[in-house]
C-alpha cells in the first residue's frame, strides 16, 4: 500500500521512479486524470447522484411509510393469530382484516410521531445542516475541475441509479483476506454503488479520483461523518475496497501532520495575515449549536504556494505536489487548520483538557487504546473511535475490550466513574456466580424473558439476590446517564476536533452513547457522529427516541440484543418497561436502524465483555482487527466455562434438597455470606483505590 498511489500517480504521468523534482512538482491532477469533459462531468454528477440518495436516506428516517421492517414481519404476526382457524376461509378473511388493521393503527402512530412539532423542527434543522454541506461540495467539486456551472445545473436535476448487478471490489496492489472482503461485502450493501462511467477507468486513475475527492473533502476545512459516508459511496461506486480509503486516510493524516510540523513560526504568522485580507465566501455552521465555531470554506482552488511543503509531502502520495497543495485549498498552509482537524494535535482529548468535565462525572477522560514510542502523530488518524465499558472487573477493563479496533481510527476508552462500575461489575459476577442465580435461572427459562419482565415472574431467591446487585446498578445508571450528557458536549465542543466519530459500547456503556445522542438531537449537533454500535443496551426501544439517534448518525446505527439476557431482564425490572428493552428486543419501525440477534453469543450480561469482538466481526464492522477477534472469540468460551464452574461449585457445597423452601434457605445463607464479603470488600477498597487516582494526578502535572 506504500507504493500503491504513488504507482498511481507514475503511471498517469508516464515517468518512472527517477523522475525529477520539477516534474514531480507538476505531476498528475484531477484534471489530468480526467482527460476529457465527459470524465469531468461524470464526477461532478456522481457526486449530485450520491448527495441525493444520502438525502433521501434522510428522509426515510422520518417517512412513517419506512419501517425498515419488512412487510413479513407484520404479516407474520397474523399468520400467528390465524391458527387452526386459518384452515377455512372465513377465519382466513378476519386474519387478514386483523392484520390490516393492526397495520393501519401502527401507521397512524408513526404518522402522530413524526409530525409532532419536535420531530418536525428536527427533520428541518437536519435538512438545512445537509443541504448547506452538499452545496459546498458540490462547488468544490466543481471548481477542482473547471465545471462549476456544470455542478450547480446537474445538482438541480440529480437522477441517481444504483447498481442492482453483483459488483466485486477490486483491491488490486492490496493484501486482502476474508475479513477485507466481507467488510467490503457488507458496505456494498450499505452503501449501494452509483451507476457511473468512471468505473470503466483503469484502476490507477480510479484510486486517484479517490484520493482527490479525500483532499477535496479536506479543504473545506473539516471532515466531518457525511464526507466521510460521501467518500465510502465513492469507493462502491468505482469499484474499489475500503482498505484503499482506509490507508489513504492514513498516510494523508501523517502528511498533513508532518507539513504542518515543519511549518514556522514567521511563515504561519505571515500566511494568517494573507488569509485574513481575504473574504471568505460560505460560511456553514459547524453544529448548529450554541458555543460551536463558524467553519470558513474556501472558495475557488488554492494557489499552489508550498511547493515545498504539504503539497511535496503528499505528492507522494500520487498527484503532483502543486495539484495536492490546489485540492486541500487554505487547510495546504495552516499549521492552525490542520490542528483544529486533528483536535489541537490531539490535546483537546487530553486528561488535561478534560479537567473541566470532573466537576459533572469524576475521573472523566479519553484515554488512548494504543502508545506509540515513535513521534505522537504517528497515532493520529482523521477517524476518532471511542469505545464505552459498561461495567469494570478492575481498571485495565476501561481500555481492554477496545483493543478490537484497528489502527483506522484513533482509538480512544472512555473512562468515567471508575469506582462505581467497579462496584458494579463485582455485583455483577458475585450474582451470575451465585446460588440463588443457578436455581433462579432453571425456573425463568421456562417462560420468555419478556414473559417474566411484564409480568414480575421472577423467584423469590432471586428477588433476595437483588439485594446484591440493585444499588450498585442503580448508582452506575445513573453516572452513566450523566456521562453521556458530558459526552455529548465535549463532542459538540470538538474535542475531538473536526473529524467524524465512532462510539462502540456495551451494557451501561451504551447507555452513556445513548443519553449522549439523544443530546446531540436536542442541541442539533448533525454530522459528529459516524457509526454507533449499542451492545445489550439498558435503554427504551420506542421508535421515537431511535428516530432521533438516527437523525444525528450519518453511517450505521446498530443495536445488538440477546432475548436470553435475563440478567438485563432483571436489572431493568424497576424501570418502564412498556417503551420496551433495546437490549432484549429489535427496535422497529425506524429505517436505517441494523438489529442484530446475538442470543447464541451472549446467554448472560457479563459475556458482552469478550463478545463484543465476536460481535463487530459478524457485522462486517470496517473498523473491527481480525487479530483481536479471535483472540476475543477464545476469552469468550473461557468465561462461559468458568461462570458455570462457579455455578456448580456453588450448588455443590450447599446441595439442598429439591425443595422449594429449602433452596430459598440456601440461597438466602448465601446471599447474606455474599453481602458481608461485599462490605469487607468496600471497606478495604479506598486504599485500593487511592493509588490509581493518584497516577492520574501525577500524569497531570
Amino acid at each position: 500500500m506504500a507504493s500503491m498511489f504513488q504507482k498511481a500517480g507514475d503511471a498517469l504521468r508516464g515517468h518512472s521512479e527517477n523522475t525529477n523534482s520539477e516534474q514531480e512538482e507538476e505531476g498528475a491532477s484531477l484534471t489530468t486524470i480526467l482527460e476529457t469533459a465527459e470524465d469531468r462531468g461524470a464526477l461532478t454528477l456522481l457526486i449530485c447522484d450520491i448527495t441525493e440518495i444520502m438525502r433521501q436516506r434522510l428522509l426515510s428516517t422520518f417517512d412513517p411509510n419506512e419501517t425498515g421492517n419488512g412487510e413479513s414481519d407484520l404479516l407474520a404476526t397474523g399468520d400467528d393469530l390465524g391458527g387452526e382457524a386459518g384452515e377455512t376461509a372465513n377465519a382466513s378473511q378476519q386474519t387478514q382484516q386483523s392484520t390490516l388493521e393492526k397495520q393501519n393503527a401502527e401507521l397512524a402512530k408513526r404518522e402522530k410521531e413524526v409530525n409532532e412539532e419536535s420531530m418536525v423542527e428536527l427533520k428541518s434543522s437536519l435538512l438545512n445542516f445537509f443541504d448547506d454541506w452538499r452545496d459546498n461540495v458540490i462547488l468544490r467539486v466543481g471548481e477542482a475541475v473547471n465545471s462549476r456551472e456544470a455542478a450547480e445545473n446537474q445538482s438541480r436535476h440529480p437522477k441517481p441509479e444504483t447498481s442492482t448487478s453483483n459488483i466485486e471490489s477490486s483491491s488490486a496492489g492490496l493484501k486482502t483476506d476474508e475479513h477485507t472482503a466481507k467488510i467490503d461485502e457488507v458496505l456494498r450493501e450499505l452503501y449501494l454503488p452509483v451507476e457511473t462511467s468512471l468505473r470503466s477507468l483503469d484502476q490507477s486513475k480510479k484510486i486517484l479520483i479517490l484520493h482527490s475527492m479525500l483532499l477535496l473533502m479536506l479543504s473545506l476545512e473539516h471532515y466531518n461523518a457525511y464526507s466521510r459516508i460521501l467518500l465510502l459511496y465513492c469507493t462502491t461506486s468505482l469499484r474499489l475496497s475500503v482498505k484503499v480509503l482506509s490507508e489513504d486516510e492514513g498516510k494523508v493524516a501523517k502528511g498533513l501532520l508532518m507539513a504542518a510540523k515543519h511549518m514556522s513560526a514567521d511563515e504561519e504568522t505571515k500566511k494568517k495575515a494573507e488569509e485574513n485580507s481575504m473574504a471568505r465566501k460560505w460560511k456553514m455552521g459547524a453544529a448548529g449549536v450554541a458555543g460551536a465555531a463558524l467553519i470558513g470554506i474556501t472558495g475557488g482552488l488554492a494557489a499552489p504556494f508550498l511547493a515545498a511543503g504539504i503539497g511535496t509531502v503528499l505528492g507522494g502520495i500520487g498527484l503532483g505536489a502543486t495539484a495536492t497543495a490546489g485540492l486541500l485549498g487554505s487547510l495546504a498552509g495552516s499549521s492552525v487548520l490542520v490542528g483544529g482537524l486533528f483536535g489541537a494535535y490531539g490535546a483537546r482529548m487530553s486528561t488535561q483538557a478534560m479537567e473541566k468535565y470532573t466537576r459533572d462525572v469524576e475521573d472523566f477522560a479519553f484515554i488512548p487504546t494504543r502508545q506509540s514510542s515513535e513521534d505522537e502523530t504517528a497515532l493520529h488518524r482523521l477517524r476518532v473511535g471511542i469505545g464505552i465499558s459498561g461495567w469494570l472487573s478492575d481498571a485495565n477493563d476501561v481500555v481492554l475490550p477496545w483493543k478490537t479496533l484497528d489502527e483506522s481510527l484513533e482509538t480512544f476508552a472512555l473512562r468515567y466513574e471508575v469506582e462505581a462500575l467497579e462496584s458494579l461489575g463485582n455485583s455483577l459476577r458475585t450474582l451470575i456466580t451465585s446460588l440463588a442465580w443457578k436455581f433462579a435461572k432453571s425456573e425463568i427459562i421456562k417462560r420468555t424473558v419478556f414473559a417474566a419482565l411484564t409480568a414480575g415472574l421472577w423467584p423469590i431467591s432471586l428477588t433476595n439476590a437483588g439485594r446484591i446487585i440493585d444499588n450498585p446498578w442503580s448508582i452506575a445508571s445513573q453516572r452513566a446517564q450523566k456521562a453521556g450528557e458530558v459526552l455529548a458536549d465535549a463532542l459538540i465542543n470538538k474535542a475531538q476536533g473536526e473529524r467524524p466519530v465512532s462510539l462502540i459500547g456495551y451494557s451501561l456503556g451504551a447507555r452513556v452513547i445513548y443519553i449522549c445522542l439523544q443530546q446531540l438531537s436536542k442541541r442539533k449537533a448533525f454530522g459528529l457522529i459516524e457509526n454507533v454500535v449499542l451492545l445489550g443496551a439498558p435503554t427504551p426501544s420506542s421508535s421515537a427516541e431511535w428516530r432521533r439517534i438516527r437523525s444525528v448518525v450519518t453511517g450505521r446505527v446498530v443495536n445488538a440484543y440477546s432475548t436470553r439476557d435475563y440478567i438485563l431482564a432483571f436489572l431493568y425490572r424497576t424501570n418502564s418497561i412498556q417503551f420496551g428493552v433495546a437490549g432484549l428486543q429489535p427496535v422497529l419501525n425506524v429505517k436505517g436502524v441494523e438489529n442484530v440477534n446475538v442470543s447464541d453469543l451472549v446467554e448472560g450480561h457479563t459475556l458482552y465483555r469478550h463478545a463484543t469482538g465476536p460481535i463487530l466481526g459478524r457485522l462486517g464492522f470496517e473498523d473491527a482487527n481480525f487479530h483481536e477477534l479471535k483472540h476475543e472469540e477464545r476469552l469468550l468460551k473461557e468465561q462461559e466455562e468458568e461462570e458455570r464452574q462457579k455455578r456448580e461449585e456453588a450448588g455443590s457445597i450447599y446441595q439442598p434438597p429439591d425443595d422449594e423452601n429449602a433452596i430459598l434457605d440456601a440461597s438466602n445463607d448465601e446471599i447474606r455470606r455474599l453481602e458481608d464479603e461485599k462490605q469487607q470488600s468496600k471497606q478495604s477498597r479506598p486504599m485500593r483505590q487511592s493509588r490509581p487516582m493518584m497516577r492520574v494526578q501525577e500524569s497531570k502535572e
